[in-house]
């Protein structure tokens, strides 16, 4: 979605193989005496693994648990970063690192911002893990990464930064969820934004925490965290409805985004932009989470940074949401694998632009269908961890086309057993709700809503993409028919 090598602390989140600190302070790996030729070293083979898929939050004064910058730093937890990208396998992924929970063997594989781990890539940890775990020569490491510091917006300075009102936080206290206000836009005219990034401005309390790189800034474990919102949003009020976008005139009206523990922010497709009229104001959403500890009372709030196509803008697509999912969920202790099923018709043709689903702690797995006649096609599954929030984003040439009456179905599984860690008390029965120890059960999809036009000349991308290609065609059923004949001349 963003591009490379710039990183910020933002980049995928708070959470990036998060190691738990208290499992991995494991006994070291034996130094091997000499390393054999064939087994990977450090710094010619896992550097730039680290580099792509765990650097970003595991460095000194970022938000995990221990660096694994240098070969000293990450020698000692070789053990346990091997056991943890080996639950590649393991059903419903969860403590899988780096966390990417999209199954490998079914459905559209192509993501922006993918990094995970590819076969190959986690074979290689495990034999340098077994092999001794050597350092290799420097002269083969890569160079190190540059990274941003924690106050730099990761698109560069955003055209506009609105922040939400302050709320106190206890340091004990239940979790919450609602709107806690509303902030002016100040904008003196009718604007699109293309980009849209949040920032979690949540300052512990002076001298409770010495360092932002330790295990005592974990979330949820009664620990002194850095983050207290657990997601947020940021709503656009029109002062009138004069002011509103028509559906034809596109501008998906509603949240700018939404702001998640471990999810990125947004860039939008440059055929589409979020409306913002003059005058606007943001009304505020958020579910804050309390840290569990004495004396760690804060004030926080979030900032919204936004980055606007040029004036005059017009969007080609009508963007917006797809809410797909149920309310009627009912998780018992006695068992897991307890399932549950959504479903969502489509009012016209759409173009599918991410997947994200959406459990909480009992959450194992989830799938999305697409039933359109007689057909049904997966098109995707992924296991899930709820201390970690994904957002996938489709990339443009495989995202879903979908026609008028598509059946977009859900399918979520669901533990709700002891066997399950993410459990506070697993003994107890739970049932929707919006705090933490309830459960949720759907997506949040954002779509394109096609005209009958728009959808053809997509179709006609499409069909054209995977013919050269010659990939398997997954989302897109009028790919498989014969593209129509020219008319005739007269």
């Amino acid at each position: 979605m963003f591009d490379r090598p710039q990183i910020s602390r933002e980049w995928l989140g708070r959470s990036l193989m998060a190691l738990s600190t208290a499992a991995t302070v494991l006994t070291a790996v034996p130094a091997a005496a000499q390393a054999r030729s064939d087994v990977p070293t450090f710094n010619k083979d896992i550097v730039p693994i680290f580099q792509r898929s765990c650097q970003q939050c595991h460095r000194p004064d970022s938000v995990a648990p221990m660096s694994l910058i240098t070969y000293q730093e990450s020698r000692p937890y070789a053990r346990e970063i091997k056991r943890r990208v080996s639950l590649k396998t393991v059903y419903g992924q969860r403590g899988v690192m780096p966390p990417w929970f999209i199954e490998t063997n079914i459905g559209i594989q192509k993501f922006k911002e993918d990094i995970s781990l590819a076969e190959s890539e986690i074979a290689k940890i495990v034999k340098w893990v077994e092999g001794g775990a050597p350092e290799g020569d420097a002269k083969d490491a890569p160079p190190p990464l540059q990274f941003a510091d924690a106050n730099t917006w990761f698109l560069g300075k955003p055209d506009l930064i609105v922040s939400s009102p302050e709320v106190l936080v206890k340091g004990i206290a239940p979790d919450w969820w609602g709107d806690f206000g509303e902030s002016p836009t100040g904008l003196k005219e009718d604007r699109y934004a293309k980009a849209v990034q949040y920032k979690e401005v949540s300052p512990a309390p002076k001298g409770l925490l010495k360092s932002n790189s330790t295990e005592q800034t974990l979330p949820g474990q009664g620990k002194t965290a850095l983050v207290v919102f657990h997601h947020g949003s940021a709503t656009v009020k029109a002062p009138s409805d004069e002011q509103r976008p028509s559906d034809s005139e596109g501008g998906g009206r509603g949240d700018l985004s939404l702001h998640e523990v471990g999810r990125n922010g947004d860039k939008f497709p440059p055929e589409a932009g979020k409306f913002l009229p003059a005058g606007a104001t943001l009304s505020w959403n958020g579910h804050i989470h309390a840290p569990g500890v004495p004396g760690a009372d804060r004030k926080a709030r979030l900032d919204i940074g936004m980055w606007f196509h040029p004036t005059g803008y017009k969007p080609k697509y009508h963007e917006g949401t797809i809410q797909l999912g149920s309310t009627e969920v009912d998780v018992r202790p006695d068992s897991d694998y307890q399932r549950y099923d959504g479903y969502w018709v489509a009012p016209q043709p759409v173009r599918l632009l991410n997947y994200e689903p959406h459990m909480h702690a009992t959450g194992m797995r989830m799938c999305i269908e697409a039933v359109y006649e007689r057909s049904i096609e997966t098109l995707n599954c992924s296991g899930y961890d709820h201390n970690w929030v994904r957002n996938y984003q489709y990339d443009d040439n495989v995202a879903p086309v979908l026609p008028k009456g598509t059946i977009l179905h859900l399918i979520g599984w669901f533990d709700g057993t002891a066997k399950n860690p993410n459990l506070i008390e697993p003994r107890n029965t739970t049932v929707y709700g919006r705090r933490s120890v309830s459960n949720m059960f759907g997506t949040e999809n954002r779509a394109f809503f096609l005209t009958d036009q728009q959808y053809e000349e997509e179709v006609a991308k499409r069909r054209a993409y995977y013919e050269e290609t010659g990939e398997p065609i997954i989302g897109c059923p009028a790919c498989y028919k014969p593209a129509p004949a020219p008319p005739a001349a007269k």
